[in-house]
């Protein structure tokens, strides 16, 4: 694989702008392109993008409709119908291969289309930096000379060189098969440790880098050039697969009963053979297939239309059965939206701001015997160290936008630092990188809970900047302050988290040369003091909260936050019932890699875990047998995404990492998205059982009367073009409108359905054994009783079999009067206007031999499809009393 990098990097599309800039400055270049520029290389050069799957010709789509094996059967059929000089079977069976076909490829054009929406709205973006300014755009609009700005997290999206790097370490092990990140410096000498790849990935620090090459030149497009990336079935489209193939065979062999009792009863071997194979056509539901492909699809569109973006189709299906949502605190369960409330300083005592959001505006109000000025000094001097300690930055209201508040450019509760030190009047972060400009960093990462920046001084030698969790900053080889001062610290940040506050911890020094590494300068300093920073819970958490218990999933609470700020948070949303026991009831990292929590499924909450832990707590939930939904946002945060069952990233403050890691990404960043998204996983699930029910016990019917109707006497009960009309007007529009119905009023009240559950279990079969003996018994009972009179009782057995359909279509809907899907009862009229039509249209009565009825072969016909439309509301009852006794 390795090799297969170099040589993409050799072939490439090298910008000449980079090639005659090689002494250029690094600052220079790092102004990035104008916006007329860009546009002019996106059409010189194309869009960033890699050609992972060619679209499917018409025709081609047109020849996979036709090789469906019973298609095949149908093609068979008509050749034989032509041989034994049966035109009107022959014009039949033609029209039900068109319509099938047409449906067909239509279905699959539509649900490529639907997937195909949801790719390009799940799309990666890139942070750029044009015409002097820094912006968001899509990925595929990435251009050769374009200025990169890369952190944590984030995906490169095309080849490029490093202009400038702090601390990056890239993970390049998509590429070169290498599982150990490597670290990058900047430099435009052609060095391999300056080059970056297009789908590498930024695991720590930050970078400045030039786009070199993109799309199909960049080494990750000449190496998907040489890859299948065709789309694979889902699990549940497998299931049906092998359920399909079962029900043929079947189907197959009770025809082949038929057809030899046809022949004992002295029918002509080509009548039967005809019979026999429209017969199989029609009682094996051909169009399960499309329709499960298009309610996927489609129930992945509703999704995105609720604010929940489904990646995978696999996940729409595994929605329904999910059992445990573990969800992590900050901007989820919290408004994300960080104000520093609190200063505490271990000589100037404590602080209390006022204000709300990002916004700069608020007074500072010093506590007691600390509002002197010594007091206020000490809180500018930490609010100091923590704005040179940051990479944030703060966005005012852009004139006339929709927005009108402040908001984050990067981590927020950096940002909320940043607020609180505009307030008490310290010097923002553009005045302060003159005087003291930043020299080196060690970026803040999950394991080590802190951060550190080095700054030259006026005074000629290096401020040491340092902020993080308390209990990893106020430790005695860290800060050089007496045993009494570092106890009251720590005794400070515990009262402070348990009142909710998130604490961090901020330290300075100075140094008179610059230190080798920042980590090495990570001592004898002195603490600065603590910052309480308040994060809310949403207005909606503790709801979604309660809602989640209702539909039988277990909500978990897994942060990297204090255990005290964890419980605080959890019982205030009631996640933990009693408030006072929350911190006894919280599991700590620390405890866990120590072995004391023997069962990780009995604990509710856990607090200051690291990324691996998180990898621990999932697979025990899922070696118990349950389905797992993680919420997440980091890039730590993407191999427990990659093991929950459905994977949760957040759009708007995860990092690109997490959101293509992830199943399922959250546009709004809302923990209620999750509940909307498994109420519509719950809604496909239950549409496509709805029409597997309809169709096999139609079917089931249909096979029934061919069997029986001879030993009543009714010697050929239906002939192949009546079977296959019936076929086509219940299997078609009928059946696809089926899959657009709304959601079960107590779908979210139920518990989820055990994830080994077969397609046809609880209680399905026995319903479709049921509705097909009713459905039989009645359409059979009316051709008696108009064979007793003398009538056309072909005909009535015709239109009472496809009525009695109509009926169990009509009866089994949840919301008998919705008005979410007039498609399908719209569907329905059309069907019975058509079957209509079979009997009084002179052209299909002489292609269907059939015959006119009067009103007493109507109106018998209409009562068989009240019959069916009852009994699929008693089964309807009475499965749903066997599910409340179950539940």
């Amino acid at each position: 694989m390795t090799a297969g990098v170099d040589d993409a990097r050799k072939s490439g599309r090298e910008d000449p702008a980079l090639e005659q800039a090689r002494d250029t400055s690094p600052e220079a270049l790092e102004a990035g392109l104008t916006d007329d520029e860009a546009a002019r290389r996106l059409t010189a050069q194309g869009p960033n993008a890699v050609e992972t799957t060619r679209p499917v010709p018409l025709h081609a789509r047109v020849l996979a409709q036709l090789r469906d094996p019973l298609i095949m059967v149908l093609l068979g059929a008509i050749v034989l119908t032509l041989a034994i000089g049966d035109h009107a079977d022959s014009v039949v069976i033609a029209l039900v291969i068109v319509v099938n076909t047409t449906v067909g490829v239509v279905q699959e054009v539509r649900a490529g289309r639907a997937v195909a929406a949801l790719s390009a709205m799940s799309a990666p973006s890139a942070r750029v930096r044009r015409g002097g300014g820094e912006r968001w755009i899509p990925s595929s609009e990435v251009v050769p000379g374009d200025v990169l700005l890369l952190g944590e997290g984030d995906i490169v999206p095309a080849d490029a060189r490093l202009l400038r790097a702090a601390s990056l370490l890239v993970d390049e092990s998509m590429l070169t098969g290498e599982s150990v990140p490597v670290d990058k410096t900047a430099g435009l000498d052609g060095r391999e440790e300056s080059a970056l790849h297009a789908g590498t990935v930024v695991v720590r620090g930050r970078g400045v880098a030039r786009v070199t090459a993109t799309g199909g030149a960049s080494a990750l497009g000449r190496i998907a050039a040489l890859l299948d990336n065709r789309p694979q079935p889902t699990p549940l489209q497998l299931r049906l697969a092998a359920l399909g193939r079962v029900l043929a065979l079947v189907a197959v062999g009770l025809c082949l009963v038929f057809f030899v009792l046809g022949l004992a009863g002295g029918a002509a071997v080509g009548t039967m053979a005809v019979t026999a194979i429209s017969l199989a056509v029609a009682a094996v539901p051909e169009s399960l297939p499309a329709v499960v492909t298009l309610a996927l699809a489609l129930g992945a569109r509703r999704m995105a239309g609720r604010n929940a973006l489904v990646r995978r189709l696999a996940a729409v299906e595994t929605l329904g059965s999910v059992t445990v949502l573990a969800t992590d605190k900050t901007g989820t369960l919290t408004e994300g939206r960080m104000v520093v409330e609190r200063v505490w300083t271990p000589k100037g005592g404590e602080a209390v701001f006022t204000g709300s959001g990002y916004a700069p505006v608020g007074e500072v109000r010093m506590v007691g015997a600390s509002a002197g000025d010594a007091g206020m000094g000490g809180v500018r001097d930490l609010l100091t160290a923590a704005v040179l300690c940051n990479d944030s930055a703060l966005r005012p209201p852009d004139p006339g936008a929709a927005a009108t508040s402040w908001s984050a450019l990067g981590d927020p509760t950096e940002a909320a630092l940043l607020a609180a030190a505009a307030k008490a009047g310290c010097r923002s972060r553009l005045d302060l990188d003159a005087p003291y400009p930043r020299r080196d960093e060690e970026p803040f990462d999950s394991v080590r809970k802190r951060m550190t920046t080095l700054h030259d001084t006026p005074e000629g030698d290096v401020l040491v900047c340092l902020k993080g969790a308390p209990e990893a900053v106020l430790a005695p080889d860290v800060l050089d302050e007496p045993p009494l001062v570092l106890d009251l610290a720590r005794e400070q940040a515990a009262t402070l988290a348990a009142q909710g506050f998130r604490v961090l911890a901020v330290a300075w020094g100075r140094r008179e040369g610059l230190p080798a590494r920042p980590r090495s300068a990570e001592s004898g300093l002195r603490l600065l003091g603590l910052a309480a920073i308040n994060d809310p819970p949403k207005a909606a958490a503790r709801k979604t909260l309660s809602d989640c218990r209702a539909a039988g999933i277990t909500p978990v609470l897994i942060t990297g936050d204090h255990p005290a700020t964890a419980g605080a948070v959890a019982a205030r949303l009631g996640l933990l019932q009693d408030a006072e026991a929350a911190p006894a009831t919280v599991a700590t990292g620390r405890a866990l890699t120590a072995g004391e929590v023997p069962d990780l499924t009995d604990v509710r909450v856990f607090a200051r875990t690291n990324p691996e832990q998180k990898l621990d707590i999932v697979q025990a939930w899922r070696a118990r047998g349950h389905v797992t939904a993680m919420t997440g946002d980091g890039v730590n945060d993407g191999p427990a995404l990659r093991q929950a069952d459905i994977g949760v990233a957040m759009g708007r403050r995860g990092t690109e990492v997490a959101r293509q890691a992830a199943d399922l990404v959250l546009t709004d960043d809302e923990l209620s998205t999750v509940v909307a998204a498994v109420e519509e996983g719950r809604r496909v699930y239950d549409n496509i059982r709805r029409f597997l029910l309809y169709a096999l016990a139609g079917g089931t019917a249909e096979i029934l009367v061919m069997l029986a109707g001879p030993a009543l006497g009714l010697p050929l009960p239906l002939r192949a073009g009546q079977i296959l009309w019936i076929n086509l007007l219940t299997h078609g529009l009928t059946g696809v409108a089926m899959g657009a119905e709304p959601v079960s009023p107590g779908a979210m009240r139920r518990p989820p359905r055990p994830p080994g559950q077969h397609i046809l279990g609880d209680g399905l079969w026995q319903r479709v054994l049921f509705l097909g003996t009713v459905v039989t018994a009645a359409s059979l009972a009316a051709a008696l009783a108009a064979e007793s009179e003398g009538g056309p009782w072909q005909s009535v057995l015709f239109l009472a079999l496809l009525a009695a359909q109509l009926g169990v279509v009509l009866g089994l809907r949840d919301r008998l009067l919705s008005r979410d899907n007039l498609f399908l009862p719209a569907a329905v009229a059309g069907s019975a206007g058509l079957a209509a039509a079979a009997l009084f249209l002179p052209f299909l009565r002489t292609v269907l031999h059939t015959d006119p009825l009067g009103w007493t072969g109507v109106g018998t016909a209409a009562a068989v499809g009240a019959l069916g439309f009852i009994a699929a509301r008693l089964s309807r009852q009475v499965w749903d009393r066997h599910r409340s006794s179950c539940g």
